[in-house]
Parts: C-alpha cells; structure tokens; sequence
C-alpha cells in the first residue's frame, strides 16, 4: 500500500498567530488542505496527520477524511521529524511505501508526488528523496552524493561543512520510503545533533548500511516546495497559487481581467465566456454558469449563478441567481434567497431567506426577508418586510404582479393577492385580496401660519 504521513503539529511560532500555522487560509482553503488533496488525488491508500496542540481544530476542520496521531510537546519529549513520524509506527506495514509530507508545503502537485512514488516503486528503492536545485541554498539540507553521482547522505544546513555547504542540491523535505525498513531505522534515532532532535534526515545514514538503493527524485518546478513560516511567505505562496488556480479557469474559457486581484477557491465551478473583473472573490461550493459578467468588488461565497446573469460590486452568500438576472451595485444576497429567472435587485436593496419568482423588481433602498414573491412584482425604493417582532421571525406572500409603492412597510406575516396595489408610505398589518388597492395612512393635516409662529417675521 501507499501511504502519507503528513507533518502539521508544528506550532508554527513565526507566523505569530492564535491560529495554527497549517490552518491559515491560502486561498480561502487551508494550507493543510492542499497537501491532503493532492494526496488523496496520487491515490494513496491512508493518509495519517501528526497533530500537536492544534488537534482538535484539525481534526474539525478535516473530519474523518484522513487519520491522526497526536505528538505532546513539552519537557522531557522528544522533538524533529523523525519522532513524528515514529508516532505513526502503528500505520508502517512491511509492504508500504511510506511518503512523508511536511504541512507546510502546500504548492506540491499531485503530479510530482505521483512521480515520486513510480520511482520508488519501479525501482524497489530503499527510500527516494525529492530534491531540487537551488543557487541560494541556504537554510535546505543538502544533497550528498558520491564521485559516481549516487546518493550518499543529507546533511541539515546547521551541520555542513564548508565543502557541504556549496552543494546546490538541496533536500525538499519530502521523501518516500519502504515501511519495513523505515521502521527499523526510525528505531535506531539518537540525537546526537547540533538541535538535540530526532532527524529523519539520520534515516538515510542508518539505511545506507543495509542493502538496497536509496536514490533521488528531482523537481522540475522549485516553486512547488516553497515553504510558509512566516505570514510574509504567506503571502508569497498565496500569490503562486491564486495564479496557478486562475490560469486553470482561463484555459477552461473564463475571462478574468486582472487576474492577480482575484482570488477563486479551488473546487468553484465557472461557465466558459463569463467575465470576472478586478478585486473580487469567488469562494466556496459556488457554481457560475457560462456567459456571466461578475463585475468589479463582489464577493460571492457557497452560491448558485445561472446563465447569463449579471453582478455589479455586490456579496452574495448561499443564494441562488437564476438566469437572465442581475444584482447591485451595491445589493445584497443573504442566505436562502433565492432570486428566479430574468430578476432585477438594484443598489442597496438586501433580500434574505426570501424568493423572487420570475421578472419581480426591487430596484433599490429596498429589504425583502422571510417572504416569497409572485412572478412581476414590482418593489419600489423604500420598502421594508417587517419580519420580526423580538421574538419570532414571520413570513409574507406577495401575488403575481402585485405592486409595492414606494415606503410601503408590510408587518408580517401578511398575504397580498395576484396584482393586490400597496399605496406608497402605507403600513401594512392585513391581507390584501386580488386586485385591491390598500391604503393606510393618516389624515394630512396643514396647519396655516406654522412658520411665522415657530420663527417669526
């Protein structure tokens, strides 16, 4: 079997943060998350996470898609990557390949972890290292090799000697081994090192003296090992990935405009001839049909987009759009709204837990909350459902091409009929029958001479 151990109890120190280092979002993803895809997409058979204090935040961000083992830190317990990987000892059959990630490198292709373990397994190697080839190598154990070009040993940076350290290649910090011999190795660790750690780095030395081949695997792209310790690398490897997701949707036949300030979630469904422009956000499970203008500013997060709909500098959150329709500027969509075909929600108008049935209109200043609205309705600026009384929400019907005048409030629950008219600044508290005109304002009173009383001459 293939197998990963993934490296993720680091607690990540530089990053300065409350968070777990392999749970910031890069991408609006984890960063754990993308070693974990592209794992499962080598299709290996188990993938196994070393936790440490971030275990429950990992483990509720990840579920049962993968399994854990928990690595203490404190006093008097060992540190470095081979006591990690010991942990998961219990996961090591004699047949595996073991392939061990760290959680901190989440630009690594399935493609070349693929590769890596092909060698590995055509050539029933002992262990495969993946390295790379760097002219600023400091900081990276280096690669040693013998006169013959055949892997000899790793040395970590901090234990270079001067020749050592003009070595170029560089390793990745990503390996595959033959779980028998793993096992013996990772028992045979002392911590006799400059850092006093357990060094899976020391694996390849204790291996060398039993028989077999321990051989090398070298990148292509020195981009997919760029690592994140720090929220300024943050930024840097967000940068590479938002250009590798993006490029992906424009070779699927979206045109994005500026495509450096605009950030897709991996996994987000987009129809080939829509327009996405500058500064805008496109997350989570959302699906975008073919033929859209998203425009500038918007942020869409776990929506449905139909076909040829349009969005001007508007949020729009688990909603659905139907086609034909368009939203904002500046219009918002909140969960369980849910505008029909060829629908118009103009500037500053919010709609919440509400349907919009084909062709309503509410073109602005407008909020539609826990209501369904009949097909050509027309929503004019001002109005409000009143749908809450402290205590309990209530939900209001509105007919086919029913009209709401302008500063209508309706106080729900109310049912307003096929074409029922609402006189604008009336506020509403009964049903409203087909047809009927509803009113429901006070006499206007004009009292003469109120200036002149109130200031004077």
């Amino acid at each position: 079997m293939n197998k990963v151990i993934i490296l993720a109890a680091g607690e990540g120190t530089r990053m300065k943060s409350n968070i777990s280092k392999v749970l910031h979002k890069l991408c609006n993803r984890p960063i754990l998350s993308y070693m974990i895809d592209a794992s499962i997409e080598s299709k290996v058979d188990e993938v196994i996470v070393i936790v440490g204090n971030n275990e429950d935040q990992v483990k509720e961000a990840f579920g049962d898609r993968v399994k854990y083992v928990k690595q203490e830190i404190g006093e008097g317990i060992p540190y470095g990557t081979g006591y990690a990987v010991k942990l998961a000892e219990d996961f090591i059959g004699d047949n595996d390949n073991i392939l061990v990630l760290t959680g901190d490198v989440p630009l690594i292709s399935k493609e070349t972890l693929v590769g890596l373990m092909d060698k590995q397994n055509k050539e029933n190697n002992l262990a495969t290292v993946l390295t790379a080839d760097f002219e600023d190598p400091s900081g990276y154990g280096r690669i040693v090799k013998d006169a013959k070009g055949q892997f000899k040993k790793i040395v970590e940076h901090k234990d270079c000697s001067p020749e050592e350290l003009k070595v170029k290649e560089i390793n990745s910090g990503i390996q595959v081994f033959n779980g028998e011999k793993l096992r013996y190795a990772l028992n045979k660790l002392d911590i006799n090192n400059s850092q006093g750690e357990l060094y899976l780095t020391d694996v390849f030395g204790i291996l060398q003296e039993e028989k077999g081949k321990i051989d090398t695997y070298k990148l292509s792209d020195n981009e997919e090992i760029m690592g994140i310790n720090d929220k300024i690398q943050l930024a840097q490897v967000e940068k590479v990935m938002r250009r590798r997701i993006n490029e992906s949707y424009m070779r699927d036949g979206v045109i994005l405009e500026n495509p450096e300030t605009i950030t897709i979630e991996k996994g987000v469904k987009i129809g080939k001839d829509t327009i996405i422009e500058q500064n805008t956000k496109i997350l989570g499970n959302t699906e975008i049909g073919e033929d859209c203008l998203i425009g500038m500013n918007t942020r869409i997060n776990d929506a449905k987009i139909g076909n040829n709909v349009t969005i001007f500098s508007s949020f729009i959150d688990q909603a659905i759009v139907g086609d034909g329709s368009d939203v904002g500027p500046f219009a918002r969509l909140r969960p369980k709204a849910e505008l029909k075909e060829n629908v118009h929600v103009g500037n500053f108008v919010e709609v919440k837990n509400a349907v919009l049935d084909d062709g309503a209109k509410a073109g602005h200043l407008a909020y539609i909350g826990d209501a369904d609205l009949g097909k050509r309705v027309n929503v004019s600026c001002g109005v409000i459902f009143s749908n809450y009384d402290g205590k309990n929400k209530f939900r209001s019907t509105i007919g086919d091409d029913a009209f709401l005048g302008a500063n209508v409030n309706i106080v729900s629950p109310i049912n307003v009929a096929d074409k029922g008219f609402l006189a604008a600044g009336s506020t509403i508290t009964r049903d409203v029958a087909e047809g009927e005109l509803a009113v429901e304002r006070s006499e206007q009173k004009n009292i003469k001479g109120y200036y002149t009383r109130k200031f004077g001459e």
